[in-house]
């Protein structure tokens, strides 16, 4: 196992303080590393809460800042932060409008965020609600999941959401919005490669060569089946058949390719315009566009395809203006 660490006790840790470091005009860090948040937070405003094990990123810090998260809590790598971390985050965060939380669909994140949002409300009378993301249709269960997994249509809630919450919307009407995101947006990955979670030292799992992952999840569990390794517009083929026939209707919609970790620039546009072709002939028109590593899996080759459909009201708060560690625009 080659990687640029110190040491695999220490590597969340020194991790968290260089991100810190070199975000400082966005993000600071908790004096006891619970979470990331705002440098800056905005009072009278919903607070927006979300996280997950680290070994995802930019997911979830790297969206802490302007039009987006107010918080994010980092777990050790593919391990869910505790209940103590994201209850220390919403007190940091709410302004006095409530906190909402933004869950990935896995056991461990579900059970804390739930854990976190009862102790909350118990110990401060604050009020928290919650939005649980799932848009894998690559399988319906795994061992880290039931349900659906949420994967990298969560960084599209997210941004959505934060922008609403940017105007000063209530904190019922912005987990309304983020359910109404989350039920138009399905996504499904494909892997080359495995990773390599640094306390395992050694790779989740194995591929030869010529074969790959089709319908990864995003800590290397098992998709729907491994295959042969094939061309890009045979895998976007598959990943766009299978979005469309579960969306089941057209129109415009933000196209987001996520790298993995592992897989360069070039090969994601590649599967990018393989993609953007074959909704089209689904009827669903391409209007916003996402390309590069947001929801990683270590140094995992491969990428996944996320595809959201848009309203009026989504395409605006997509386009509002944005200002984090990994997303920038507008400003």
């Amino acid at each position: 196992m080659k990687k640029l660490i110190n040491a695999v006790d220490t590597v969340l840790a020194e991790s968290l303080d260089g991100f810190a470091a070199a975000h400082a005009d966005i993000v600071t860090l908790d004096a006891e590393r619970k979470f990331i948040r705002r440098a800056k937070l905005t009072p009278g405003k919903v607070g927006l809460v979300s996280g997950g094990g680290s070994g995802h990123e930019p997911l979830h810090a790297g969206f802490v800042g302007l039009g987006m998260l107010d918080a994010a809590c980092p777990g050790q790598v593919f391990t869910s932060p505790t209940p103590d971390q994201m209850i220390a985050a919403a007190e940091a965060v709410d302004g006095g409008a409530g906190v909402l939380f933004i869950v990935k669909n896995y056991e461990g994140d579900v059970m804390n965020f739930e854990m976190a949002a009862e102790m909350v409300a118990e110990m401060t009378g604050r009020k928290i609600m919650k939005v649980v993301t799932d848009d894998d249709v690559a399988v319906e269960t795994s061992t880290y999941s039931t349900g659906r997994r949420g994967v990298a249509g969560t960084l599209i809630v997210e941004k959505i959401v934060g922008a609403a919450a940017e105007e000063g919307r209530h904190l019922a009407d912005l987990k309304a919005l983020g359910d109404r995101v989350n039920s138009r947006t399905r996504s499904m990955g494909v892997a080359l490669t495995s990773c390599t979670v640094p306390a395992a030292g050694t790779p989740t799992f194995s591929l030869s060569e010529d074969e790959m992952e089709m319908g990864v999840g995003i800590h290397g569990e098992p998709g729907r089946r491994r295959v042969q390794l094939a061309h890009a517009d045979a895998i976007a083929d598959e990943i766009v058949s299978a979005i469309a026939g579960d969306l089941g209707e057209s129109g415009d919609a933000i196209l987001l390719v996520n790298g993995f970790g592992g897989t360069p620039a070039m090969e994601l546009y590649v599967m990018y315009n393989a993609a953007r072709t074959r909704l089209e002939k689904h009827g669903i028109k391409v209007r916003k566009s996402l390309v590069g590593n947001y929801v990683t899996s270590l140094e995992m080759a491969g990428c996944s395809i996320t595809v959201s459909l848009l309203d009026d009201d989504t395409v605006k708060l997509w386009d509002a203006p944005i200002r984090t560690a990994a997303l920038r625009w507008g400003m």
